[in-house]
């Protein structure tokens, strides 16, 4: 049977197998596997396609110069520029479906392979510019000339796409946050579920209308710019992928503190479950090859008492939980932490009511 430390070793070494929590070690100084097969299967017969497009367009080209099809001598070297410039434009889309496909087959991260199509894209666009405008001008001086300053007045026109531009190469690069991050900027906060050229696509959570971790239904875009004036608040950090969340309610002063502080701290231990306990422990033991080592990171849940003006003490119990569970995590304790309070009712006194004048008022409990 396997020591305990030879398995937490073991469990250490594979989440550090995963490529984001490689890349957060690296850039700290010290993968969701991706079926290819369909993607793989959509992409052959377009391949297939384009390469019979660059044949045909070949022997026309060649028919051309021969002088072998029925077109008039004036209009041979036009004709024959169009179906170079298809050729050409053919090749392009064909290296690039290929390079897809090979990229797709070797790398299992699917945000990497998401990032390598868009960046392929946008380079395949602008070769297919170059060749349109190759075959509009026929002198390149004049064209460059035009383009230059064409460029210029779009560049103060298009300032801000430009800018946004620019964000999607500082996102990409740098990552403050990637596809499937838990993210805030600004005042949205939600998942990311695309990265464009321009904007950046949001699953919204929270919103106006609800007050707890889940998604709202809404779909929000933001400039890429943003991220050069706003902050952005990660949630999804791969060497600590948790974050500190509190669950608060009310008791009487006359309850028992020592008890209510037990009984909270068992039950919330008991189902966080210790599972969750060891992976902060393994991930504890990664964070002490960063400059975070000395970070008190407590893995157990801890329990707070603290006068409250209402005349109540208000009970806060803090602990850890993955970002994307936080909202169905503190469901479930509180619903479990009341129903083990409310078996004590002679130790544990929760707020009813108050008299005021004839009408009783109700003093709500909180739910963190």
């Amino acid at each position: 049977m396997e020591s305990s430390e030879h398995i937490e070793d073991k469990e250490i070494e594979d989440i550090k197998k995963d490529e984001k929590v490689q890349r957060a070690l690296i850039e700290n100084s010290i993968v969701v596997q991706k079926d290819s097969v369909d993607a793989l299967e959509k992409e052959a017969p377009l391949v297939g396609i384009t390469a019979i497009i660059f044949l045909v367009c070949g022997a026309l080209y060649y028919l051309l110069g021969w002088k072998s099809l029925p077109i008039s001598s004036m209009y041979i070297p036009l004709a024959q520029k169009i179906v170079l410039a298809i050729m050409l434009i053919s090749l392009v889309l064909m290296a690039t479906r290929l390079l897809k496909k090979v990229f797709d087959r070797k790398i299992e991260n699917k945000t990497t392979v998401f990032n390598f199509n868009r960046i392929a894209d946008l380079f395949a666009g602008l070769l297919i510019l170059v060749i349109v405008l190759s075959l509009l001008f026929a002198n390149w001086y004049a064209a460059m000339v035009s383009f230059g300053i064409v460029s210029l007045i779009l560049g103060f026109a298009l300032q801000n796409l430009i800018t946004s531009f620019f964000g999607w190469i500082y996102i990409l690069t740098r990552k403050p946050y990637e596809v499937g991050d838990r993210i805030r900027i600004g005042s949205v906060f939600g998942d990311i579920i695309n990265v464009g050229y321009l904007d950046t696509t949001l699953w919204e959570f929270n919103g106006d209308y609800l007050s707890g971790d889940h998604p709202s239904g809404r779909i929000i875009r933001f400039a890429n710019s943003k991220v050069f004036s706003e902050y952005v608040y990660n949630y999804s950090w791969p060497l600590f992928p948790f974050i500190w969340n509190e669950l608060s309610f009310f008791i009487s002063y006359e309850s028992d503190f020592k008890f209510t502080t037990d009984t909270v701290k068992s039950v919330v231990e008991k189902e966080i479950g210790e599972a969750m306990v060891r992976r902060v422990k393994r991930f504890k033991k990664i964070l002490a090859d960063t400059p975070v080592d000395e970070l008190d990171v407590n893995e157990y849940p801890s329990v707070i008492l603290s006068a409250n003006p209402n005349t109540w003490i208000q009970v806060t119990v803090r602990y850890l939980v993955e970002p994307k569970n936080s909202g169905r995590v503190k469901n479930k304790l509180f619903e479990a932490v009341m129903a083990e309070l409310k078996k004590n009712p002679k130790r544990v006194f929760f707020p009813n009511s108050k008299i005021k004048g004839d009408e009783p008022t109700d003093i709500p409990q909180k739910m963190g």
